[in-house]
């Protein structure tokens, strides 16, 4: 047996199968793997909560005595019912163990093996992929498809819609972690609570991640000469709690990317290629905005923005009082030089 992939590991997990009592769930996403080994469990016995009906063992006392975990695994439930062992494998090598595992004589009892990241080779993952009794679940970190599918089965459940460039904003701030992607995903299900969609401000306001979001509305309304969103984001930004001498940051960084951009445009590229041709590319909800920018700004006049930008980070180091005021004035200063383009 290999490892299952995509929709068959969501088939097993759903519905585990009895021909293979054995399954090892192991990957980079931790969050993932737990999440899948606690719906194993509850797929395998007949009562959670019964005590009887679930071992716990950690991987260091079956590496220190391999029988243990066949004995657990043979042990007739004292009601009844089914029953499953779960094993946490540990930094010490658990294959023997295993080995035995497959060997013996598995009735109404599921094992199921939580584990880390293993490699190709490693004993482990090798034994459960090559035994027709086991099932190896590999978990790794959501791709952009599977986030934006969790993303509307979440809100789908707590009644909420949300609009594909909302989704397409949230989808990077998520992943790494399935059990962390839940978590901000449930916080901002209860923010938005009371409401039939889920909007930007929302995602802005609750997910942990959202600072960038705003940090690059604030920095792209300023350069793109947009002063009266520039008070409004800034605002979000300061509310969010990010640091004045970030925000400047941030802009100094956005300033030096247009400063190289408008250095091919001038050399005879349109602004449309030059601005398709950034890497990382610019997502496609601040796509205007930069091209706005690109149009409004000369590399000369990006020279000047950068120096000023220098000066206002070591004002607000020397006048913390005044770190805010001063990062709010220089964006504000750049949005104003942005509409007079010239």
């Amino acid at each position: 047996m290999v490892a299952l992939k995509g929709v068959d590991i969501d088939a097993f997990v759903a519905r585990p199968n009895s021909a293979q009592p054995i399954a090892l769930v192991y990957g980079p996403d931790s969050g993932l793997v737990r999440e899948r080994t606690e719906a194993l469990i509850r797929a395998s016995v007949d009562d959670p909560r019964d005590p009887f009906a679930l071992a716990r063992l950690e991987g260091d006392e079956i590496s220190a005595d391999p029988a243990r975990l066949v004995d657990e695994a043979q042990t007739v439930p004292l009601f009844g019912g089914r029953r499953a062992v779960w094993v946490r494998a540990g930094s010490r090598n658990i294959a023997p163990a295993v080995e035995a595992l497959i060997d013996a004589d598995i009735r109404d009892c599921r094992v199921v093996i939580e584990a880390g990241d293993l490699k190709r080779n490693a004993p482990l993952r090798v034994l459960c992929e090559r035994a027709k009794s086991a099932a190896a679940l590999p978990c790794y970190v959501d791709n952009e498809r599977d986030l934006a599918r969790l993303v509307d089965d979440e809100l789908r459940g707590a009644g909420l819609a949300i609009a594909p460039d909302v989704r397409a904003a949230l989808v990077p701030l998520l992943g790494g972690d399935r059990r962390a992607s839940r978590s901000e995903l449930t916080k901002l299900a209860l923010y938005a609570y009371g409401q039939t969609q889920v909007e930007l401000d929302d995602v802005l306001a609750v997910v942990a991640d959202a600072s960038a979001l705003a940090l690059d509305a604030v920095v792209d309304a300023s350069f793109a000469g947009r002063i009266a969103d520039v008070d409004s984001q800034f605002a979000k930004v300061c509310a969010a709690g990010t640091a004045p001498t970030t925000i400047i940051g941030y802009a100094l960084r956005q300033a030096m990317a247009l400063h190289k951009t408008r250095l091919v445009i001038e050399s005879g590229t349109s602004v449309s290629d030059a601005l398709n041709a950034i890497t990382p590319s610019v997502h496609f909800r601040r796509k205007a905005l930069v091209e706005s920018a690109l149009k409004a700004w000369t590399a000369a006049r990006l020279e000047r923005a950068i120096t000023q930008l220098a000066d206002a980070a070591l004002e607000t180091r020397v006048q913390q009082a005044l770190a805010e005021s001063i990062a709010h004035r220089i964006l504000l200063s750049i949005a104003q030089a942005a509409r007079r383009k010239g």
